[in-house]
């Protein structure tokens, strides 16, 4: 190869690969507004977030992935679902799981008493058996149930919530598993029914138990711990209107110490905003040790925990709790 050919070759590499990385960079600055827009969307949902949650969001949606949301009890795993829903103007579908929960409960069953009245109804008609057992399994007699719901929906994705799925059991995890990862499920007397729109699914878990593997591969994660004190007092400061700036500072410092105690139940921000709203109600502009004692069960549910911070406050008095932040 002569030189000419060798210079000639180096600038198409280099026409070629600044053209990609051009591209590229034009597709990062596009995603990094679109996170920067859903980020906006959730806080004029009064949702309190940050780029990591937005960016977790976002990906889920963008990769039709589901969104396993771990944490503590009460620090707003649930409201992501919820805002997501309102931010999209789409329909929130809320499976609450428990323990025992089932597949009739959760994906459909038949209405028995309406197909009980249509062959009451179709006694004496020419129809043969066959042509009245088609009726009474068809869609008109069809109750759909959260999951079936979620995949049905023919106009828009909906936001399928998922709550509280270590609650559930093991059997039904792996059910919930199949119904996900195909976003489609086989109903023996009519067949195979597909989402149209595969719904944005969000999935919490408070880890009262550990979830499989092969659902956890699954989905996108998102850990939400409790909120550093900054971001504690703007969630405050956006939920509870009428809420005094110097009140609002004391629940935070009260409640972000409460948390450092070897508690049963330690309060989330669900706690912190109850106590806000409680403190409102009653007209309080400060905390003092008599409205501590009085209005401590907004803030903790367990006896013992509400012992042992009264006899702290008792012994300590209200400012021990509000020295640091």
């Amino acid at each position: 190869m002569t030189l000419a050919s060798d210079v000639a070759g180096g600038q198409r590499w280099r026409r070629r690969h600044t053209a990609t990385i051009s591209r590229r960079l034009r597709e990062g600055a596009r995603v990094r507004e679109e996170i920067g827009t859903l980020h906006d969307a959730m806080e004029r949902e009064a949702y309190v977030t940050d780029r990591a949650t937005a960016t977790a969001v976002y990906l889920a949606m963008a990769l039709h992935k589901p969104l396993l949301i771990e944490g503590h009890p009460g620090v707003g795993k649930t409201e992501v679902a919820k805002v997501l829903a309102r931010a999209l103007d789409a329909e929130l579908i809320r499976l609450q799981c428990y323990e025992g929960l089932d597949v009739n409960t959760a994906l459909y069953e038949w209405n028995y008493a309406k197909q009980l009245l249509h062959i009451k109804l179709q006694e004496g008609t020419a129809a043969t058996a066959r042509e009245r057992e088609a009726e009474i399994f068809s869609r008109e007699f069809l109750l759909e149930r959260p999951l079936l719901r979620a995949i049905t929906k023919s106009d828009a994705s909906p936001v399928l919530l998922v709550d509280e799925v270590d609650r559930s059991d093991e059997e039904f995890e792996a059910f919930l598993l199949e119904v996900l990862s195909d976003h489609q499920v086989t109903i023996p007397e009519i067949g195979t029914v597909r989402a149209i729109h595969p719904p944005h699914v969000v999935l919490t878990s408070n880890r009262t138990r550990e979830l499989s593997e092969a659902l956890r591969r699954r989905c996108l994660y998102l850990w939400v711990d409790y909120p550093s004190y900054e971001k504690e007092l703007r969630i405050l400061r956006a939920k509870a209107p009428g809420l005094e700036a110097r009140l609002a500072e004391q629940v935070v410092r009260f409640v972000q110490h409460v948390r450092t105690r070897r508690l049963s139940k330690r309060p989330g921000v669900a706690e912190s905003l109850d106590w806000a709203q409680a403190l409102v109600a009653l007209g309080a502009d400060e905390l003092e040790a008599d409205v501590v004692d009085e209005t401590l069960g907004c803030v903790l549910k367990d006896e013992a925990d509400l012992r042992d911070v009264r006899s702290a406050v008792a012994s300590g008095g209200v400012g021990a709790f509000l020295g640091g932040t």
